[in-house]
């Protein structure tokens, strides 16, 4: 998708699962949030993409990032929806390029795939990320720009 090696983007395949696990794994433990050893994290990796609903960009020679992207049925179109379960970038790599590329790459995907619609969370704290995401046009406003802030909950069961 993207002609520099740097900045090379391409559509995993089940057979990636061993490193899309452990850049999943190093993203949360970078950021000291629990998560299974690589190995699960690969096997379920696998069972999502192999169920259709799941795909994941690769991004950088090492890889070093990536974007998952989980499509559903929308309620308000006859379209698909995407939500960004995860983007991440090795630290090395930060701040030249890549994040942008996977997000351009992300959004050109679930298009062509059928979605009009992508969301995404992110924490108040990560200004880079939010950075990113508002530049590419994402909206933490409801309706319109001066509207109310949308909130994301989440609740572990």
């Amino acid at each position: 998708m993207s002609m520099s090696s740097e900045l090379a983007i391409r559509r995993a395949s089940e057979a990636d699962a061993a490193m899309i696990g452990r850049l999943l794994y190093d993203f949360n433990t970078e950021y000291d949030e629990p998560a299974p050893e690589a190995g699960q994290i690969a096997e379920r990796v696998r069972e999502l993409m192999a169920g259709g609903d799941t795909e994941v960009l690769l991004g950088g020679a090492g890889p070093d990032g990536l974007a998952v992207l989980r499509f559903r049925s929308s309620i308000w179109s006859q379209a698909l929806e995407c939500y960004l379960a995860e983007l991440y970038v090795v630290p090395a790599r930060r701040g030249r390029g890549l994040g942008r590329a996977l997000m351009n790459a992300a959004i050109a995907f679930a298009r062509e795939n059928g979605a009009d619609y992508m969301d995404l969370g992110t924490a108040e704290t990560d200004v880079a990320a939010r950075r990113l995401y508002e530049s590419l046009g994402f909206s933490n406003r409801e309706g319109k720009p001066d509207g109310p802030i949308n909130f994301y909950y989440e609740l572990d069961l």
